[in-house]
């Protein structure tokens, strides 16, 4: 929900595949540094009375939910305290993974935004000219995010998860079955 207007598209099988293909690499990261993070199937995150979001893959400090109240209940997150990263795979709405999910997530202080562009459908303005396949990745500094723009090749740069070694064209391949 964005400003009070459902948003109902359902993603499609490949966009499911590119999300699966995140969360498994970012659980192996968690397994391996033995960290005290989850990462739900699905939650929902309320920025507003009016406006809500389910990202597609969500990293959480479970130390820090204790301040979540309404975590015990229901997988609802209302403050940014305990988000890590958060990483959404593009589709047809992609202005709103660029644009306002992306901006909403800085000001709730989430320390990291991974936007997953497999198919280069964002705008010029946000993947470069010629568009194609792209990883951005934004690395919170005041309420902004300074991005990164990662290609085909290139190992993708992760502060939360340091050890990291992923190639943005592996997250590319998983989108595409």
């Amino acid at each position: 929900m964005i400003d009070g207007e459902l948003i109902d598209l359902e993603p499609t099988g490949l966009h499911k595949q590119g999300i699966g293909f995140i969360a498994r690499k970012l659980s192996v990261e968690i397994d391996q540094l033995n960290l005290p993070y989850v990462i739900p199937h699905r939650c929902l995150i309320c920025i507003s009375d009016s406006t809500a979001f389910c990202p597609d893959v969500i990293v959480l400090d479970q130390t820090q939910l204790v301040h979540e109240l309404l975590w015990r209940h229901q997988a609802v997150i209302t403050s940014g305290v305990a988000i890590k990263l958060i990483a959404e795979v593009v589709s047809t709405n992609w202005q709103n993974d660029y644009a306002r999910k992306t901006e909403d997530y800085a000001l709730l202080g989430v320390p990291e935004d991974w936007i997953a562009d497999y198919l280069g459908l964002g705008g010029r303005d946000y993947i470069g000219i010629p568009k194609q396949p792209t990883i951005t990745i934004g690395q919170l500094e005041g309420d902004r995010y300074q991005k990164r723009l990662f290609h085909q090749d290139d190992d993708l740069s992760s502060t939360i998860f340091p050890n990291l070694r992923l190639r943005a064209s592996a997250i590319f391949s998983a989108g595409k079955g």
